[in-house]
C-alpha cells in the first residue's frame, strides 16, 4: 500500500467510500491492491471540501461515474450524483450523516443495534461537538479518523475502540491514557468491528 497526507476508508459491509484521500492515483491503486474495484462503490461520503480528503474523486468519477456522492452543504462539488447534506440524515439503513457542523464538515455514524461508529474527516467541528450531535443515533462504540488538534481525552472514555489517524497531532497521548481501546491506524490497515 502506498501512504500519502490524507485519508480514505472503505466499509466494507455498506460498499461505501469515505472520502478519498489527496491523490486519484494513490486512491485507485490501494484500493485494487485490496481488491476494490471502483465499479463496485455505489456511494462516497466526503466529509469536508480539503483537498486530502477530495483529491480522488475526480479520478474515481472517470471510472465510474454512476456513484452517488453526499457531501456537506457547503461543499459545492460539479458532479453527476451529488447529495447535499445540511442538517442530521439518514442516507440509508444504518448508516446516517450527522448533517455539516460549523458550516464545514460532516460525520459518518454506522449504527449496530444500540451502539454507533463514527467516522470523521479531520474533526474541525471539535471531536465533543461530533460525539455529541452523533449519539442522537445511539450508544458510543469506536471513532476512527483524524482528530486534529484533539486533546479533551476524557470524550473518548465511552468509546470501546479508538483509532485516530491522519491528522491526529496527540496520538501518542491518546495511546497511552487509553492502550486497551486504542488501534493503529495507516494505509492498508483493515479493522474488524464486531459488537454483541
Amino acid at each position: 500500500m502506498k501512504a500519502d497526507w490524507g485519508f480514505s476508508a472503505y466499509i466494507q459491509d455498506f460498499n461505501i467510500l469515505f472520502d478519498t484521500g489527496a491523490s486519484g492515483d494513490i486512491l485507485i491503486e490501494n484500493m485494487r491492491r485490496m481488491d476494490i474495484e471502483p465499479a463496485i462503490i455505489r456511494e462516497v461520503f466526503i466529509s469536508h471540501h480539503h483537498w486530502d480528503h477530495t483529491g480522488g474523486i475526480k479520478k474515481l468519477l472517470q471510472l465510474n461515474d454512476e456513484i452517488k456522492i453526499y457531501v456537506p452543504y457547503s461543499y459545492k462539488l460539479q458532479a453527476k450524483n451529488v447529495i447535499s447534506i445540511k442538517n442530521a440524515t439518514k442516507i440509508r439503513e444504518n448508516i446516517y450523516s450527522t448533517g455539516e457542523l460549523s458550516g464545514i464538515e460532516q460525520s459518518m455514524v454506522i449504527k449496530i443495534g444500540d451502539k454507533i461508529i463514527i467516522l470523521v474527516g479531520c474533526s474541525h467541528p471539535g471531536v465533543g461537538n461530533i460525539v455529541s450531535k452523533a449519539k442522537q443515533f445511539g450508544e458510543p462504540y469506536a471513532i476512527i479518523g483524524g482528530f486534529h488538534d484533539f486533546d479533551e481525552y476524557e470524550i473518548l472514555e465511552p468509546f470501546e475502540m479508538v483509532c485516530p489517524t491522519h491528522c491526529t497531532r496527540h496520538k501518542k497521548e491518546i495511546k497511552e491514557i487509553y492502550p486497551e481501546k486504542y488501534i493503529e491506524g495507516g494505509a492498508g490497515r483493515i479493522i474488524r468491528i464486531n459488537i454483541d
